[in-house]
């Protein structure tokens, strides 16, 4: 374990990632069809902001008021929950919060009156806020217009920084880790608030980055690389990306781990609900990153790039070269100069150089 830990600090692994991009290729494939049937099938829980409503948020710290006991109150009062009721914060900052369908004022005021008395509290310790979709819709819009501008100038920045192949890999990994994100909120039924929208558009970047890093250093070894035999274009980026391995990975914990603290500690110990919507989405969406960046926009790109005919006789002469190689082995020959084979052991010594001077025997 200690020697795995310290290859890869040291970016010495040599894991098959590129070799083994089919069964990747397999897996991603399998769970966007379970979330593209899921946003058929089960869709979206929307948040009050996106399907209107109104929300009722009940003070209640220094009372034993559970978030059922509100749920049964409004259901006497004739306004029952379009969803669960939640309690957010603790201690003073305690608040149950409700929301149910759209309704008037006068009905609002009607069933405050009802739920204070039903619960033993004043009526002003609830306020209410009413939301209209349209809201929702408005911000729904703006964020798919600054999806498709930042796609258009990134896809535009790796044409120019690297070629359009990697653009077009880190375009459809940033695709892959947005169905990913929306899939687990449809499959698992997390509300879908502003907040998880604000979110889904961060994780984009962190995405980029973590390839941006992998396709630099995949530049890095390709370069030059048409003008040899020694390597293949794929073997050039399967080293690439276990250079970086180590990076991406304490590139992805150190993001993780602040966000499992807003999600465990925020959310779920202090109760801070628009915390939790944030970071919901930002922890799904940062693992898929930290997943894309390695095992699909790599692959992807030596997939795109192979079959260039260029390529393909660089294949072709490494396959050639290295096929001589085992063949001088095989028959006791030393390796080419400049191949860095190993001769095999118990072979015939190579033949000295023209002009060389013989070697003395050393002295015991």
């Amino acid at each position: 374990m200690l020697s795995l830990f310290s290859r890869l600090y040291r970016g010495e692994t040599h894991f098959d990632f590129i070799g083994t991009r089919r069964r990747w290729y397999i897996a991603s494939g399998i769970f966007l069809v379970i979330c593209v049937l899921s946003f058929i099938i089960r869709g979206f829980n929307w948040g009050v902001e996106f399907k209107g409503g109104s929300q009722f948020q009940i003070a209640a710290s220094g009372t034993s008021i559970t978030a059922h006991e509100a749920e049964a109150a409004f259901n006497r009062a004739g306004i029952p929950p379009a969803d669960a009721a939640r309690v957010v914060g603790s201690g003073s900052t305690r608040q149950i919060v409700v929301k149910t369908e759209n309704t008037t004022p006068a009905k609002q005021e009607s069933a405050k009156a009802v739920v204070a008395k039903d619960l033993g509290i004043s009526q002003d310790s609830i306020s209410v806020q009413s939301v209209s979709s349209s809201w929702g819709h408005d911000i729904t819009v703006k964020a798919i217009e600054g999806l498709i501008i930042f796609l258009i100038v990134v896809s535009i920045y790796l044409s120019i920084r690297f070629q359009w192949r990697m653009a077009l890999a880190a375009f459809i990994a940033l695709l892959h880790d947005l169905l990913v994100a929306a899939g687990v909120y449809s499959l698992v039924g997390f509300e879908v608030t502003p907040s998880t929208v604000v979110g889904l558009l961060t994780i984009l970047g962190f995405s980029l980055y973590d390839t941006v890093v992998v396709f630099d250093k995949v530049a890095e070894n390709s370069k030059d690389i048409l003008a040899g035999s020694r390597m293949t274009y794929s073997e050039a980026a399967n080293l690439a990306v276990n250079q970086t391995l180590m990076r991406s990975i304490n590139t992805s914990l150190i993001a993780l781990l602040p966000v499992a603290g807003l999600l465990f500690i925020g959310a779920g110990v202090l109760g801070v609900g628009t915390i939790k919507d944030l970071a919901l989405v930002l922890l799904v969406g940062l693992a898929s990153g930290a997943y894309s960046s390695l095992f699909l926009a790599t692959p992807i790109v030596c997939d795109l790039t192979e079959p260039q005919p260029a390529y393909r006789a660089l294949t072709k002469r490494v396959q050639a070269k290295r096929a001589a190689e085992a063949a001088r082995l095989a028959t006791g020959e030393p390796a080419l100069a400049g191949t860095g084979a190993p001769r095999r052991a118990g072979g015939p010594a190579p033949a000295p150089r023209p002009g060389a001077r013989p070697q003395r025997a050393r002295r015991r």
